[in-house]
């Protein structure tokens, strides 16, 4: 077996059985599924049921602990040479596994990522969502869209490869509750293996289905940077102070409005950021009022990552606390 899909999935059975249908229709395949159920109180086991004559596929069930975890989990049970991770929330084109393969064999690649893209079918709000994670307007578009070996792209494990080889001398993710996946990177890279962008090995990625779940997403991803940071120091770079600064600038921005006459000046910037916002997000979707929305998006990614980070300094840094993340009644809030 050439590879092995792995999926840590918690209480998604619909989006794992979109998932699965896009997997049945994969041009290239030598691979197998695993499906890894991390405690799920709503499951995928009948999901798994109906794909089982369809697909090479394993069902293993597990007390939550993660999708770090919980991919190494299905990692040690897999038979494949290489292990894919994709989230339940993802679908995949008909020759997503093609373009992998022809890169692998092309390039020697021990581990490598892929980009997500939007579906027709996605609701309003996960397009915004996916606009302000790839705008070049946002710091989710600060990611790159060529193919780079080394320490410049770190894959993220909604999309992610690794061979059997670095799982096993890397022992694959670590304990971290959230940022796992860069951190892993972060380790792979540091080893020497050949990480690289596959911008053919795209995915439809539907991340988070309203604003208050992106917001914990983002949140907690601001803090895992902090988490990071002291795990690798070297890795921390300007680009991820930009929320924060553009956080501390609004706050303060509004606080001078509010208590200075001359003070709503300071408002100006943003102002000429938000229409930038909308005219971009607008123009690109022929939508005036999906615009908004994606306006909203920016701000709530902005905001809640920025927030984020900041409450990692104050946690990690200042207080010298242990490490954590702010919304924890699960990890896949």
């Amino acid at each position: 077996m050439k590879y092995s899909i792995i999926v840590a999935v918690y209480n998604r059975p619909d989006e794992l059985r979109e998932l699965l249908e896009t997997l049945t229709r994969q041009t290239f395949r030598d691979f197998e599924v695993v499906i890894v159920e991390d405690g799920s109180t709503l499951t995928s086991k009948d999901v798994c049921d109906a794909f089982a004559s369809q697909l090479r596929l394993s069902y293993y069930v597990k007390p939550n602990s993660g999708p770090g975890p919980s991919r190494n989990y299905g990692c040690r049970r897999a038979s494949g040479d290489i292990f894919i991770f994709l989230d339940s929330d993802c679908t995949v084109p008909d020759d997503y596994l093609q373009a992998i393969d022809t890169a692998v064999v092309r390039d020697g690649l021990d581990a490598f990522g892929g980009p997500d893209r939007e579906h027709a079918s996605f609701t309003p709000t996960q397009k915004a969502i996916s606009y302000s994670m790839t705008s070049l307007l946002t710091t989710g578009g600060i990611r790159g869209a060529k193919v780079r070996v080394g320490g410049a792209f770190h894959p993220r494990s909604f999309n992610m490869g690794i061979t059997r080889d670095v799982f096993n001398d890397t022992e694959g993710f670590s304990g971290m509750r959230f940022g796992e996946d860069v951190e892993f990177s972060i380790r792979m890279m540091s080893r020497g293996y050949r990480v690289a962008l596959i911008p053919d090995a795209w995915v439809y990625h539907k991340r988070r289905t309203d604003f208050k779940k992106f917001f914990k997403q983002v949140h907690n991803s601001g803090i895992a940077r902090i988490n990071i940071t002291l795990r690798h120091p070297h890795t921390l770079k300007v680009t991820h102070f930009f929320p924060a600064g553009f956080t501390t600038y609004l706050v303060m921005s509004v606080v001078a409005a509010l208590t200075q006459p001359i003070g709503s000046l300071a408002l100006l910037l943003p102002a000429l950021y938000t229409v930038a916002l909308f005219v971009e997000s607008s123009f690109k979707y022929r939508n005036p009022l999906l615009g908004l929305r994606c306006v909203v998006a920016a701000y709530v990614q902005l905001l809640g990552y920025g927030s984020g980070f900041i409450r990692g300094i104050i946690w990690r840094i200042i207080l010298n606390k242990p490490e954590q993340g702010a919304f924890e009644k699960t990890f896949y809030a």
